[in-house]
C-alpha cells in the first residue's frame, strides 16, 4: 500500500510544488526579484520559476537560499549575463533574509527539447513554482517516477562531484569552502537516487527524504549519510576530513553505478 507521505498522489503522479502563499519575509525580496530581473533582461528573459523552500512555504529566514530558475531566449547575449551576476550579488547584498540567491539558467530551446523532457520538463513541472513570463511547464503532462527522471535530472554524478571536489580543494577562504561542503552535500544526497531500483513507487522531495531513503535503501553507508547531512545543514568539518568522506563515498557510488 502507497503511504501517505511517500511523494506521489492518489493516482501515482509525483507530486507539484503547493501553490500555498509565499512566506511574508520573502515577499519584498520575490517583488524585487519580479520587477528588476524582466527589467534588466528584457525580451531575452522568457520565463522566471522560484524553487526549493522558498517555493514550498518552509524557508528558514537568514538561513535559507533562495533558488531561481531563468530560461533566457537562445539569443540572449553573453553580455547579458556578466550584468545578471552583478544583479544577483547586488540582491544578495540588499536581503538579509536568505543566505544566498542562486540562480539555474537555462535557454528556451533547451528547455522544450522533446530530449529533455526527463530533465527540463520534470523540473519545471513539479520542482518549479512559476513567477513571471511564459509559464513552460504547462507544455509538459505530470510524470510518475521512473528511474530516468533521477539519471536525467542529476546528469554525471560523478563529473559534477569531481567538479566540488576541484572547487573545494582551491577555496580561498572558510567561509567559501564551508559553502561548498554544503552544496557538494546537498548535492551527493540527491544524487544517490540515480541508484533507484525498478520496484520504488514512491519519490523523495527534500533533503531529508532522500536522506532516509537513502539511510533505508543503503545501510552500510549510514554513517557516511549521517557525516553528509549534518555537513548538508550545517557545514563545520575540516577540509581533509570532507575530501576523504566525499572521496570515499564517490568510490562505493562508482562501484553501485558498475553493478547496476
Amino acid at each position: 500500500m502507497r503511504e501517505a507521505n511517500d511523494g506521489v498522489d492518489a493516482e501515482g503522479f509525483i507530486r507539484q510544488v503547493p501553490g500555498v502563499p509565499f512566506q511574508m519575509e520573502y515577499r519584498a525580496l520575490l517583488a524585487a526579484v519580479r520587477y528588476q530581473l524582466p527589467a534588466l533582461l528584457g525580451r531575452h528573459l522568457i520565463a522566471l520559476y522560484v524553487y526549493g523552500s522558498v517555493a514550498e512555504g518552509r524557508a528558514r529566514p537568514g538561513q535559507s537560499d533562495l533558488d531561481l530558475t531563468l530560461v533566457l531566449s537562445d539569443a540572449c547575449p553573453a553580455g547579458l549575463l556578466v550584468q545578471l551576476e552583478q544583479r544577483r550579488r547586488l540582491l544578495e547584498r540588499c536581503h538579509g533574509e536568505v543566505s544566498k540567491i542562486d540562480f539555474d539558467i537555462g535557454r528556451r530551446a533547451e528547455a522544450l527539447a522533446p530530449g529533455n523532457r526527463l530533465s527540463w520538463g520534470f523540473w519545471l513541472r513539479h520542482h518549479c513554482r512559476w513567477l513571471w513570463g511564459e509559464d513552460l511547464a504547462r507544455r509538459y503532462a505530470p510524470f510518475k517516477p521512473e528511474v530516468g527522471i533521477a539519471r536525467a535530472v542529476n546528469g554525471d554524478v560523478l563529473t559534477v562531484m569531481q567538479r566540488y571536489i576541484l572547487a573545494h580543494a582551491s577555496c580561498a577562504s572558510p567561509v567559501e569552502r564551508l559553502g561548498i561542503q554544503r552544496e557538494a552535500a546537498r548535492r551527493l544526497l540527491r544524487a544517490i537516487q540515480v541508484l533507484r531500483r525498478l520496484d520504488e513507487r514512491g519519490w523523495p522531495w527534500t533533503l531529508e527524504d532522500h536522506y532516509s531513503r537513502a539511510q533505508r535503501l543503503h545501510p552500510e553507508q549510514r554513517a557516511a549519510l549521517d557525516f553528509f547531512y549534518a555537513e548538508a545543514r550545517q557545514p563545520q568539518a575540516a577540509a581533509v576530513e570532507f575530501a576523504q568522506q566525499l572521496g570515499a563515498v564517490l568510490l562505493w557510488f562508482e562501484r553501485q553505478l558498475r553493478q547496476g
